[in-house]
């Protein structure tokens, strides 16, 4: 129980619910054992008149009638309690899994990338859902047959005792058997439900993985591979889970067998005592025998609550497991800061936490407000790991990054993000309209704003040739759009943000040179008086900045205008022979 320790503050949060929800309980079982004392005076008044014979059998069948609608009536209310217990008590289970799962994915958004880079998206979705619905099931449903188990049995056994102490005894016996089963079995059970839950995450990150690639499974023909891959896991899974099936499978039967048992042990005792004249009524043997019925299900639920509770301390411990993991990257202030769009790196060096490779190199460089650094490099020189950086999406191993003249890390985070407008290398579309993918960073965008950037990042025209135009539904993760068509509605997104640094990261890789032309003279005229970072493989794209910047093996090499660089013997003046001397 010690993780399911993480759920009390939700117990606190909605004590009152919960203390009335309980309160309900204990009057719904108090209603329902009106019935059985009822049962026995008709049985009494039914033998009174069979012993005696004179007795007047109008006065009978008053009582009966009075005995019936006693017990139709207790049972409607308490059917009425149970109906409010249930929507009571579900009803805060519903409300504990909201906030549970606002609490996991409000800190999955906090977390950082690296973060993300060592977890899978099908075990990140997996606690998040499946793992949750286990914990939901221990707010709501245990706590809810748990107290109508506890309340009954607080009950029902005095009850008993009081009205034939040996009898009642006798009916019990079979009790404290049980309670040794359940201690010896859910301890199987706790350790089976773990890895049916690991095994589940598994599941889910293959099947996950497999719908993203869907596109590179089909363009190899590897269909039927990755189908017996996934019915090898289902059946692994299968048998994890039919391991799990078996223990839980134990429980009813043997809780039915040991409430039959007492069933019997009432006739037989009862019978012998009423012989013996020991008990006065053949109606306190039929009284037993409901209380024992109505013990039943209590009885035969605590092996279901053992199980609910088992698996749900297995979901917590996970979920808690991501929610110890700190943050790499904390906000220093909450105050906002403003940021104007001077940029200076000093000696930053940086290395990747997840492959150990050093990815920049004492690197240092500074670009004032307004103008435009042209990054260029071939592939693994560390030029994204820059635009990474300046967005704070990691912090440097050594050296510092300075906004302005001060540390990045003085910065409200929030405030640096907000001022920044990314177009990354790998465009992403969320699986919503064209619109809603534009508007993305600015909510209260109108449509002559969303058209306005649409031109300017000059995909008005596609979007325009589709037939629900701008309100187009694309799938996941853009796909109903071509490459280059991704990139500009990227671009646009960034455009309509109207921050005070852009980033591009090798965002017109897609696109012809014409119409990459076409958006380079658009973006001159947009960021004027914005600092802009642009990454490229072209020379096209960078020639126009005010710097330019050249790594390689993260070191810078060369560095300043295009004029100086075209004049020196280097990386620069090899890229742009190759790539625009025929023009």
């Amino acid at each position: 129980m010690k993780e399911l320790k993480h759920i009390n503050k939700y117990f606190k949060k909605y004590w009152l619910k919960l203390l009335l929800g309980i309160i309900i309980t204990v009057i719904a079982r108090i209603f329902s054992l009106v019935m059985p004392p009822y049962v026995n005076k008709s049985i009494k008044a039914v033998e009174k008149y069979v012993e005696q014979g004179n007795v007047d059998i109008d006065i009978i069948r008053t009582n009966l009638l009075e005995y019936i609608l006693v017990i139709l009536g207790a049972a409607l209310l308490s059917g009425f309690f149970t109906f409010l217990m249930r929507q009571t008590i579900i009803n805060v289970s519903r409300y504990i899994e909201y906030d549970l799962k606002n609490e996991i994915y409000n800190h999955y958004q906090n977390l950082s990338l690296n973060f993300y880079k060592k977890n899978r998206t099908g075990d990140l979705m997996n606690r998040i859902s499946e793992d949750v619905s286990q914990v939901r099931m221990y707010c709501g449903p245990a706590v809810m047959y748990g107290m109508n188990t506890i309340t009954l049995f607080a009950c029902i056994i005095p009850i008993m005792y009081t009205k034939a102490p040996s009898l009642a005894l006798y009916t019990l016996i079979p009790l404290p058997v049980l309670s040794v089963l359940i201690y010896k079995i859910s301890k199987l059970i706790h350790k089976r439900s773990t890895i049916v839950q690991q095994f589940l995450s598994k599941l889910s990150t293959f099947v996950q993985e497999s719908f993203s690639g869907i596109s590179v499974i089909k363009a190899y023909g590897i269909e039927n591979r990755i189908n017996e891959e996934l019915v090898g896991l289902a059946n692994e899974g299968k048998d994890k889970s039919m391991s799990l099936v078996k223990i839980n499978a134990w429980f009813f039967p043997l809780m039915i067998l040991l409430i039959g048992i007492s069933n019997i042990i009432v006739i037989y005792i009862g019978g012998q005592q009423y012989i013996n004249g020991k008990i006065e009524s053949i109606g306190l043997i039929a009284e037993f025998i409901i209380y024992v019925n109505m013990l039943t299900w209590p009885v035969a639920i605590v092996g279901w609550l053992t199980s609910v509770i088992q698996r749900a301390e297995a979901s917590q411990a996970r979920i808690n497991e991501f929610l110890k993991e700190k943050p790499e990257i904390i906000n220093p202030i909450e105050v906002p800061m403003v940021i104007n769009g001077k940029i200076e790196f000093k000696n930053v060096s940086f290395t990747y936490d997840d492959t150990n490779i050093t990815a920049l190199k004492n690197v240092s460089f500074s670009i004032n407000e307004g103008e435009t650094l042209a990054i260029i490099g071939k592939t693994g020189s560390g030029k994204s790991t820059i635009l990474d950086l300046i967005a704070r999406l990691y912090d440097v191993t050594s050296g510092d990054i300075l906004f302005d003249g001060t540390s990045i890390k003085e910065y409200n985070l929030n405030c640096i993000r907000q001022n920044i407008g990314a177009v990354p290398q790998d465009a992403f579309l969320f699986s919503d309209s064209i619109k809603d993918n534009i508007k993305f960073g600015k909510e209260n965008a109108t449509d002559e704003e969303i058209i306005a950037v649409a031109k300017k990042a000059v995909v008005h025209k596609n979007i325009m040739n589709f037939k629900e135009k701008y309100d187009t539904i694309l799938g996941e993760r853009g796909i109903t759009l071509s490459g280059g068509q991704k990139q500009r509605v990227s671009i646009a997104r960034a455009l309509l943000k109207d921050p005070k640094i852009y980033l591009f990261d090798d965002c017109l890789s897609a696109v012809d040179t014409e119409t990459e032309e076409k958006i380079l003279n658009n973006l001159k005229s947009v960021s004027k008086n914005k600092t802009t970072l642009i990454v490229s493989h072209r020379v096209s794209s960078a020639k126009n900045a005010d710097k330019i910047l050249i790594l390689e093996a993260g070191k810078v090499v060369q560095e300043g205008s295009h004029e100086t660089l075209y004049m020196k013997d280097g990386y620069y003046k090899e890229l742009y022979n190759s790539q625009l001397s025929e023009k």
